[in-house]
């Protein structure tokens, strides 16, 4: 068990690898697509008084009007509120990969192990202990269910039914790990990028009270860029945030269906109405082989 959960996380770690990576080439190669100045503007150095009542107090930056073809000058030009979404972005691509892993059908439910394990059930073939040591065994989700049914032995199905279902319980807990998560970062990310949309109106209309821009629209440009890039960013990482939570919710469910349906055929065969009703099966297919 703990080897597998050092895989995983180790997988999660090659996840985050992985997004960095590919964000850094991203960068590249969006800077490689805007060329470098090469010399002092002619235009600018003819006429310095128009290229100031164009970029006053230096709205645009060092280098004009925001790029959109490189991608850290668009993430700086969004704002600081660029970073919690990048964060955000970063959480939900670690757990994606993480969820994905976890709940894998052949690691909730190994169906070699549950096909074996309810056969031989049914066949008489194991006894109390033998199930219990296969149950701690396999340490899977769906083992925890037979374990705690298995520890009922012989009882009333009533009872192995309810120690089912306080397992079956415990092991929704641990699939349902996490799924908050997706479901909070779909919630935050909008917000954020609606925040960075106010802060970029505030922006615009102060460069309109300070510098009268109504005339010059360019002048704008700035504070409504910035609005639209949190926006944009926002909904990037809440759209598929929404996405994945609906997914592994169902998912979950799913798997909490087929956990119920073994669980089901576990009762029939080890609680004592279905003991009593194959010991006299036994005894006389035994006899049948005796003659």
């Amino acid at each position: 068990m703990t080897l597998g959960m050092s895989r995983y996380r180790a997988l999660s770690y090659t996840a985050l690898l992985g997004w960095c990576i590919a964000v850094a080439c991203l960068a590249n190669s969006a800077r490689a697509q805007v060329p470098a100045p090469v010399g002092p503007d002619p235009a600018a150095a003819a006429n310095p008084d128009r290229t100031a009542a164009a970029n006053p107090a230096g709205l645009f930056g060092e280098n004009g009007p925001i790029s959109t073809t490189n991608l850290l000058k668009l993430v700086h030009s969004g704002g600081p509120l660029m970073i919690p979404i990048a964060i955000c972005s970063f959480v939900l691509l670690v757990f994606v990969f993480e969820r994905a892993i976890s709940l894998r059908g052949g690691r909730v439910i190994p169906r070699p192990f549950v096909k074996r394990f309810v056969n031989q059930l049914e066949e008489g073939l194991l006894d109390r202990d033998d199930a219990e040591r296969l149950c701690e065994e396999n340490r899977s989700p769906v083992s925890e269910v037979f374990a705690a049914a298995v520890h009922k032995w012989g009882k009333p199905s009533v009872e192995v039914e309810q120690a089912i279902i306080d397992a079956g319980e415990r092991v929704t807990n641990g699939l349902r790990r996490y799924l908050r998560i997706f479901s909070g970062i779909s919630t935050i990310s909008p917000l954020l990028g609606l925040l960075g949309t106010v802060l970029g109106m505030i922006r615009a209309f102060n460069a309109i009270a300070t510098f009268n821009a109504m005339g010059h629209p360019e002048l704008l440009a700035a504070g409504i860029s910035q609005a639209l890039l949190t926006t944009a960013a926002g909904l990037s990482v809440a759209i598929p945030a929404y996405i994945a939570y609906l997914f592994f919710v169902s998912r979950v469910d799913r798997l909490i269906i087929d956990i119920d349906s073994v669980g089901q055929r576990v009762v029939n065969v080890i609680c004592a109405e279905g003991l009593a009703e194959r010991k006299p099966a036994r005894q006389k297919s035994s006899r049948s082989k005796a003659a």
